[in-house]
């Protein structure tokens, strides 16, 4: 049956009402009701920090994100706060499910209208495989002044950039973010053409983590990159050409920014030639590359660990 109006629930296949709850206690990260305890860096720290201008309503700067499908990132995007969610929409034969239960209660408490359709509707307003039976409408992410990504954080840890040179593939880059979130990566710098922003299909990949990265749009690059070196930070760029492995970089724990280019052409001309170093990943095996989002894991995550020594961390 379907239903519309701010407070009209879901009746999920299988029950009346709202879906059980599931009141164990322990549950991992994707169950149980409510939000987590654990802590989240964009409390008072990070996360998409909107810019207030008169033309949000006209697209200017927008990252996108204004559509987010899957169960995971509805839920993320409803916890996070950051940004104002307009509908929530389900998809009217689903079967009850804790993870539902949370999202049903989330809007609820941020008086969002709950909406259930039929499935082929769903599926007809869907734009990613898979979409779980759950989609939300909310306002597009806005980009960070770049300068704003230049600074320590609030608590004096130095910037840790992800710089993307021209990542079409939508899977890919939110493989990329979600990764660049969990490794606590402050910020990335996206060029405004030719490469991919936040479509459904990245926030949905990225499961919740566009919600907490700083993200910047730049007109280029190449002139990003020279604001960097002016403020004091060292850039390196992932190739398979590269002169040093990146399990050999003197990372400490100075500000840095990891570049990574697009699968096949790699780092531009410009780009390749801003860099500070360029590092690669060794392979012993028979093929000579990994998968670009691959890539950006070992090598995120091997500077988190670098950093994390120098600052005397675990």
């Amino acid at each position: 049956m379907s239903a519309s109006g701010r407070n009209s629930k879901p009746q999920p296949k299988g029950g009346r009402g709202r879906p059980a709850k599931n009141t164990a206690k322990g549950r991992g990260k994707g169950q149980g009701k409510g939000q987590p305890n654990r802590p989240r860096r964009g409390d008072g720290q990070r996360g998409t920090t909107p810019i207030r201008t008169p033309d949000e309503g006209r697209g200017g700067g927008h990252l996108g994100g204004d559509q987010v499908e899957g169960r995971h990132a509805v839920r993320e995007l409803l916890m996070a706060g950051t940004r104002r969610t307009r509908e929530v929409i389900f998809a009217g034969d689903l079967d009850p499910a804790p993870i539902l239960d949370d999202i049903i209660d989330l809007a609820d408490e941020q008086k969002v209208t709950i909406r259930e359709i039929s499935r082929s509707k769903f599926e007809s307003m869907t734009r990613t495989d898979g979409a779980q039976g759950v989609l939300a409408m909310a306002q597009p992410l806005r980009p960070t002044p770049i300068e704003d990504l230049l600074e320590p954080e609030r608590d004096g840890t130095p910037p840790f950039l992800l710089l993307l040179d021209g990542i079409t593939d939508p899977g890919n880059l939110g493989a990329i973010l979600r990764t660049a979130e969990c490794a606590g990566v402050t910020g990335v710098v996206l060029p405004r053409h030719r490469a991919a922003h936040i479509t459904p299909t990245v926030a949905k990949t990225a499961a919740g983590a566009v919600e907490h990265l700083r993200m910047s749009v730049v007109g280029g690059l190449p002139a990003a990159m020279k604001t960097l070196s002016q403020r004091g930070i060292w850039t390196v760029g992932l190739d398979a050409g590269g002169e040093r492995s990146i399990f050999d970089l003197p990372v400490a724990d100075e500000p840095v920014a990891l570049v990574l280019g697009a699968e096949g052409p790699g780092l531009s001309r410009l780009v390749r030639e801003r860099c500070d170093t360029i590092a690669s990943i060794p392979m012993a095996g028979v093929l000579d590359s990994l998968n670009v989002s691959n890539a950006a894991a070992v090598s995120v995550y091997e500077i988190t660990r670098r950093r994390a020594e120098a600052s005397g961390g675990n």
